[in-house]
């Protein structure tokens, strides 16, 4: 089974849309501009809508689509060796490249004294510490959302484990995948985000069993209506309940990001259709290069916020760190690309414009997701 030209087209759209997404989820804030404290009004329930509800469905759509692509050509024309020594330089060279980048400036920042709070303190670390912000051993890495690429490899190292398992029993391993993902209490030890393994086991479901990913498109006006009432319903109970949610929201949350991936995708269907919808089809490694360098531009634009201002005109903090930072990796994405296009294959696992041109899709299976005392990411509750 080969992807066909529609379903690359709309691979490549979610891409690029939800990474957009994932930027939301990242925004940085502290205790005094945090959205819980509700003093924005609607403002702040839109921080919680966007960032806490609705682009949480990113990271697990991310991983569904990487488990898809993974065995679109079915289990036995699925070659692991050849795997994992693509995914060393497509998923792994990225991740310990900009996170080692990200890791070398904190150190230089922090010894000048500055950065503490905003960063994790890396020259009181201890060994354990550093495993954890090089390598995302048991925890987050310096540059945050690439624990995405960090559980991708342990999702691929395990994959054929998993596909056996959904070969023989499908509805017992989602069932049980999909229990562990919601309820907090439950952890499988193996990656960061169990939502994350649960979604990427999905993926391989859906490709191993010929599952027609259009079936339901003409339901997707209805379905994606649906997603944003319910989000919209969830961020309500979020922003009243948080930070420290109760057991049933927190739940719902994790399980509204899973589900709401067939909202997301649905979605797809009337999007690439649009002139905008295949102009951002066709923006290539665009999407993977906002994926690994927003986080070290907001953290940046955070520490410079904070030395002049004050939590009482956050909101203009959040509108322009947004913008700002969409309009500096599209900058540096298009100058890289252009001036050092050896580097920029590197940094960028050679997930490239021509490649995604052609909608092939399928080459690049892994494309892409406690709080520091002064400054706090929605992703890491």
């Amino acid at each position: 089974m080969t992807v066909d030209q529609n379903i690359s087209s709309r691979i490549n759209l979610m891409r690029i849309l939800l990474i957009c997404g994932i930027v939301f989820v990242h925004v940085p804030y502290d205790v005094d501009a945090s959205p819980f404290l509700q003093a924005n009004g609607a403002f702040d329930w839109m921080r919680v809508f966007l960032g806490e509800s609705l682009f949480r469905i990113g990271v697990p759509c991310l991983s569904a689509i990487s488990g898809y692509l993974l065995f679109q050509r079915g289990y036995d024309a699925f070659d692991y060796r050849k795997t994992l020594i693509s995914k060393s330089r497509t998923v792994l060279l990225p991740f310990l490249l900009w996170n080692f980048a990200l890791l070398i400036l904190v150190l230089a920042v922090q010894r000048m004294d500055m950065g503490l709070g905003y960063f994790p303190d890396l020259w009181g670390a201890t060994r354990a510490d550093w495993l954890d912000h090089t390598l995302a051993f048991n925890d987050f890495p310096v540059n945050l959302p690439l624990y995405f690429l960090r559980d991708l490899l342990v999702c691929i190292i395990l994959s054929p484990i998993l596909a056996f398992l959904v070969r023989h029993a499908p509805a017992m391993t989602l069932g049980i995948l999909f229990a562990i993902a919601v309820v907090p209490a439950l952890d499988t030890g193996l990656v960061l985000k169990d939502s994350i393994l649960f979604s990427f086991t999905l993926g391989i479901y859906l490709a191993l069993f010929h599952v027609d990913l259009k079936a339901l498109d003409r339901y997707a006006p209805v379905a994606f209506g649906l997603l944003l009432v319910v989000s919209a319903l969830l961020a309500l109970g979020l922003f009243h309940t948080g930070p420290d949610f109760p057991l049933p929201i927190h739940m719902a949350r994790n399980a509204l990001s899973i589900i709401g991936v067939l909202g997301f995708w649905l979605l797809s269907a009337p999007l690439v259709r649009t002139s905008g919808g295949q102009w951002l089809s066709r923006t290539g490694s665009l999407s993977f290069w906002i994926f690994c360098g927003h986080y070290p531009l907001l953290m940046v634009m955070w520490m410079v916020w904070n030395r002049s201002a004050d939590a009482s005109i956050y909101p203009i903090f959040y509108v322009g760190a947004v913008l700002l930072t969409f309009a500096a990796v599209t900058v540096s994405n298009r100058l890289a690309l252009n001036w050092m296009p050896g580097v920029y294959g590197v940094l960028t696992g050679n997930r490239g414009r021509a490649s995604t041109s052609r909608g092939s899709a399928g080459q690049h299976a892994a494309d892409p997701a406690g709080s520091p005392p002064a400054s706090v990411s929605g992703e890491q509750r």
